[in-house]
């Protein structure tokens, strides 16, 4: 049985990834986010969403939330739908495409030699973060959660190496390669929005959110830039990229206190980029302990 439902699953994407592949970025764009808002607001996980935001920013009233939770299904419709196509975005002034913001901070980075590590969310299209760096001949590795269908996985991965960044499962097997990476001078991009219970509590929009600490351990580990990544939606298929400046690292001799601290910074630049845009950021996961929850 669930060899088939791996089976039909796996049909679906193909064929997914097959029309909005047919489709121009922008149209694609589009269609996507018209199916996502049509049928994301009636699904029972917008209520996690709410729940998230009435925790998180209380100053909104009911109109005010559902706008961003109907916001939020726009973006991901649009993000799924661009996949096929994010890879093959390129710099441009108008269109379908990217801007870059804090050319300067990259330069710098790639300019000074060895490893580095990158830190962004699941806000705006993630996926256009990998053909900025590729535009500068500098594949950025990343972690990635694996599908629980080995095909699919296969297919989604097959997209994202195509400009031949190594992907990192998350897991033991997954951080001993980016530490090897990292050695060897290589660049390390992760996303830092998403709970990890076996992480540390750390304060998220005012209250404490369980937080990976891998970049931040890393980053110390290696004496390396830590580098803070936000992305934002323009339009359809359309993204400014900022590459801001690395976070300074803390130096109180103290690991695991100066790993929290750091870990803080990161957190603070994402609420930063959340309440800029909260529509563009993926509100349907369970961020904080159920307790606290409103």
């Amino acid at each position: 049985m669930r060899r088939v439902k791996f089976a039909i699953e796996t049909g679906l994407v193909r064929l997914f990834l097959w029309l909005f592949g047919r489709m121009r970025p922008e149209t694609a764009s589009a269609v996507g986010g018209a199916l996502a808002r049509t049928v994301g607001r009636v699904l029972p996980v917008s209520r996690t969403a709410d729940r998230n935001l009435r925790l998180a920013m209380p100053e909104l009233d009911a109109a005010a939330r559902r706008r961003i939770v109907i916001g939020v299904w726009d973006n991901l419709g649009r993000t799924a739908a661009e996949f096929v196509h994010a890879r093959r975005l390129r710099r441009t002034e108008a269109g379908a495409g990217w801007e870059l913001a804090g050319e300067e901070n990259l330069r710098a980075v790639l300019e000074a030699g060895g490893p580095a590590v990158f830190v962004s969310a699941h806000i705006a299209n993630w996926e256009v973060i990998a053909p900025v760096f590729l535009s500068f001949g500098a594949p950025l590795a990343a972690f990635y959660r694996a599908a629980s269908n080995p095909a699919v996985d296969a297919i989604i991965q097959e997209q994202r190496e195509a400009g031949g960044a190594p992907q990192f499962a998350k897991g033991a097997a997954g951080a001993r390669a980016a530490l090897v990476h990292l050695q060897r001078g290589g660049l390390l991009g992760a996303l830092i929005d998403q709970k990890l219970n076996d992480g540390i509590a750390v304060q998220l929009f005012g209250h404490d959110a369980m937080t990976a600490t891998a970049p931040a351990a890393l980053a110390l580990r290696f004496g390396c830039p830590l580098v803070p990544i936000q992305i934002e939606r323009l339009g359809p298929a359309r993204f400014r990229v900022t590459i801001e400046a690395p976070l300074p690292h803390p130096a109180s001799g103290n690991r695991a206190a100066d790993v929290a601290a750091l870990t803080t910074q990161i957190n603070a630049r994402l609420e930063s980029w959340v309440r800029h845009r909260p529509e563009q950021w993926l509100w349907l996961h369970r961020r904080w302990p159920k307790e606290i929850m409103p």
